[in-house]
C-alpha cells in the first residue's frame, strides 16, 4: 500500500518556506537591507531593474563575511544572530531566523560577494535552491547581495506580481520607512538606471523626515520625547492646526523595528481629543523603547508585527507622552506674512507657519509679588503646566476687535482667541467636574421652565447623572417640561437657560452609545456654549483672569474643536515684511 504521507524534497520545502519570506520583490529588498543594517553598514546602494524581477542588487559597507560564513549564510536555519531558543527573548537584530537568503535563493538566482577585509572577498552563488559556485574575489570590506530572475522558475507566483512601477513603489516605501527607522544611513537608490532616491546622513529623525517627505510635513511637526519607568517615546507628531492640510503619514517603531499596531496608533491619535476635528487623523513618526523581555517580535512571518507583554499599559504611556507634547509650546501655531510683490503691495497674505518656531515658554511663572504686575515675563522651565497654587506672570493684554487678546513677548507676538481660550478651560473644569461632582452651583430665586422637544428629552434623560454634577438642578415638571432651581456658575456673564437650550438642541440625535464619548462631548459642548463669545468686551481684570486660568490649562493651544487657541507671530516674521532682515 502506498504511503499517503511523504517528506518533501528538500527544494520544495525551501520554496514553500519562501512563500513566508519572499512574497514580493520589495520582501527580498527589505530582508537584504535589513541583513545589511544588522551587518553595521552606514552605506546601503539599492539597485533594481523591471521592479525587481529582473534585478535586485544590495551592497553595504558592513563587518561582511569570511569565506566559511559566506557558505553558511545561504544553508537554512543557518544564523549569526542566536544560538538558543532564549536569545529569542529580547533579540534587537532585524533578521534572527536563518531562513531570508535561501528562501531568496531557492527561487531565483543569488549571488552574494563579500569580504570581512580589503580585497579578501567570497563570491557565493546560489541557482534555484542549489549552491554552483563558492570561490575567491576582490573587493571592498562588505557585502553585495544580488538577486536575478525572481521567480522566473515558478510561473504560478511570477504571474501574480504587479506591473514594474507598482512593485517599485513598493519597494521606494520600504526603503523610505528603513531610512527613518535609522536616521543616520547613507542611502541611494535606482531603479531602472535612474537615481531615484539619494539621502545624505541626518543629524535628527525631523530632519530625514523632511528628506523622505518632504520640508512642509517636517516643519508642521511637534517633538514628543517622554520617559515613564522603563518605557521611553519619543519622535514627532503633527501640530494639530496642520492636521489634515496634507497626506497623512505614520510610522511606528519599537526597539528599533518598524512594525504596524493598530492600538498604539489608536492610543497615539487618542492624544489629539478636543484638539482637532473629528474625522482628522494627525500624520506621526513615533519611536517605543522598552526593555526587550516586555515585547516578542517572534510572532509573525516578515516580522512586521510583535506582542507586548503588557499592551494597555504601553498604550496609556503612548497616549500621555503624545498627550504631553500637545501641551507644550510647539504645538502653537504661528503665522507668516509674506511680503507681497511689487504688483500686489495692497495685499498681504496670512497662512500657518510651516517652519518650527524658536521660542520660549508660552506661559510663565513668577513670585508672588511679581504676580498682577504687567512686567515682562522671565524665562521659567519649559512645557512645564503651573499648579492652580503657582502664579503666573501676565504680560500687558490689549483686546483686539473684541475678540482676540494680544500680548507682547520677547521673541514675538502672542494671540489669544478669547472665545477658544475661556472653551478649553471650562472644557477642562467640567471635566474634572463630571469626575469629582464639586461644581459651585446657583440657586435661582425663580426656577427656569424649559419646554423640549421629544429628541432633547432623550438627551436629558441620557445625560441627567453629568449634568447634575455640572450643576444643573434638573426636575420634570409634566410631559416634556423641566423645571430649573440651580445652575452652574462658570463666570458672571453666563446665560443659563441658553447655554442649556444649545447643548440639547447641539445633542438632540447623538447616536454615540459609549458613556465615555458622551462625557466628553457633553463637557465639550456645554463649554461651547458657556464661553465668553467674539465680540463680548472685556475688562483688564478678566483678560488678566482669562490668561493666568489658560496658563493652568494642559492643552492650552487648542480648543474642544481643534482649531488654534494661540498664534505667535515672531519678531522675524516682523522684519522680514518690513525690510529690516
Amino acid at each position: 500500500m502506498t504511503s499517503r504521507i511523504a517528506v518533501l524534497p528538500s527544494h520544495v520545502a525551501d520554496q514553500i518556506a519562501a512563500g513566508e519570506v519572499v512574497e514580493r520583490p520589495a520582501s527580498v529588498v527589505k530582508e537584504l537591507v535589513e541583513n545589511a543594517l544588522d551587518a553595521g553598514a552606514t552605506a546601503i546602494d539599492v539597485t533594481v531593474l523591471d521592479g525587481g524581477r529582473a534585478l535586485i542588487r544590495i551592497s553595504d559597507d558592513g563587518h561582511g563575511m569570511g569565506r566559511d560564513d559566506a557558505v553558511l549564510a545561504v544553508s537554512r536555519h543557518a544564523t549569526s544572530k542566536i544560538r538558543a531558543a532564549s536569545d529569542l527573548v529580547g533579540v534587537r537584530s532585524f533578521g534572527f531566523r536563518g531562513e531570508a537568503l535561501p528562501a531568496i535563493g531557492s527561487v531565483s538566482t543569488l549571488t552574494i560577494e563579500t569580504a570581512e577585509r580589503e580585497s579578501d572577498a567570497t563570491t557565493v552563488r546560489v541557482v534555484n535552491g542549489h549552491l554552483t559556485d563558492v570561490i575567491p574575489s576582490a573587493r571592498r570590506r562588505g557585502t553585495t547581495v544580488q538577486v536575478e530572475g525572481l521567480f522566473a522558475q515558478i510561473p504560478a507566483r511570477r504571474k501574480f506580481l504587479r506591473a514594474a512601477r507598482t512593485e517599485w513603489r513598493a519597494i521606494s516605501d520600504l526603503l523610505a520607512t528603513a531610512a527613518l527607522v535609522r536616521p543616520s544611513l547613507r542611502l541611494t537608490a535606482s531603479h531602472d538606471g535612474k537615481t531615484q532616491l539619494s539621502l545624505a546622513p541626518a543629524a535628527s529623525l525631523r530632519e530625514r523626515v523632511g528628506q523622505v517627505w518632504g520640508d512642509d510635513l517636517a516643519g508642521s511637526l511637534v517633538a514628543v520625547d517622554d520617559v515613564r519607568g522603563p518605557v521611553r517615546v519619543h519622535g514627532v507628531i503633527e501640530k494639530p492646526s496642520d492636521v489634515g492640510t496634507s497626506a497623512r503619514r505614520v510610522l511606528l517603531i519599537v526597539n528599533g523595528r518598524a512594525i504596524r499596531d493598530t492600538g498604539i496608533v489608536r492610543a497615539a491619535e487618542a492624544a489629539y481629543r478636543t484638539t482637532i476635528p473629528s474625522g482628522t487623523r494627525p500624520s506621526l513618526v513615533l519611536v517605543v523603547d522598552l526593555p526587550g523581555e516586555d515585547v516578542d517580535e517572534n510572532v509573525h512571518p516578515a516580522k512586521a508585527e510583535v506582542r507586548f507583554r503588557d499592551r494597555w499599559a504601553l498604550e496609556g504611556v503612548v497616549e500621555g507622552a503624545v498627550r504631553r507634547a500637545l501641551g507644550t509650546v510647539e504645538s502653537v501655531a504661528g503665522v507668516r506674512v509674506w511680503s507681497p510683490a511689487p504688483a500686489a503691495l495692497a495685499r498681504v497674505d496670512i497662512e500657518v507657519l510651516r517652519a518650527p518656531m524658536a521660542i520660549g515658554p508660552l506661559f510663565t511663572a513668577g513670585s508672588s509679588a511679581s504676580v498682577g504686575t504687567d512686567t515682562p515675563a522671565r524665562p521659567a522651565v519649559p512645557h512645564a503646566v503651573p499648579s492652580t497654587d503657582t502664579p503666573i506672570e501676565i504680560p500687558p493684554l490689549l483686546q483686539l476687535r473684541r475678540t482676540w487678546m494680544m500680548a507682547e513677548r520677547d521673541d514675538g507676538v502672542v494671540l489669544i482667541d478669547q472665545h477658544s481660550a475661556h472653551e478649553r478651560i471650562l472644557y477642562e473644569r467640567f471635566m474634572r467636574t463630571l469626575e469629582s461632582g464639586d461644581a459651585p452651583a446657583q440657586r435661582l430665586l425663580l426656577p427656569l421652565t424649559l419646554h423640549l422637544s421629544p429628541a432633547e428629552a432623550d438627551v436629558v434623560d441620557a445625560t441627567r447623572p453629568m449634568l447634575e454634577r455640572l450643576g444643573f438642578e434638573i426636575e420634570g415638571f409634566g410631559g416634556d417640561t423641566l423645571l430649573i432651581s440651580a445652575v452652574p456658575l462658570p463666570h458672571p456673564r453666563f446665560d443659563a437657560a441658553r447655554c442649556l437650550r444649545e447643548t440639547l438642541a447641539a445633542l438632540a440625535g447623538d447616536r454615540d452609545a459609549a458613556s465615555h464619548a458622551r462625557h466628553e462631548k457633553l463637557a465639550a459642548t456645554v463649554a461651547c456654549k458657556a464661553a465668553i463669545k467674539a465680540g463680548d468686551v472685556l475688562q483688564l481684570a478678566e483678560m488678566r483672569a482669562l490668561y493666568a486660568e489658560l496658563a493652568r490649562t494642559t492643552l492650552a493651544a487648542h480648543d474642544v474643536h481643534g482649531r488654534a487657541t494661540i498664534v505667535v507671530l515672531t519678531w522675524d516674521e516682523l522684519e522680514r515684511r518690513f525690510g529690516r532682515q
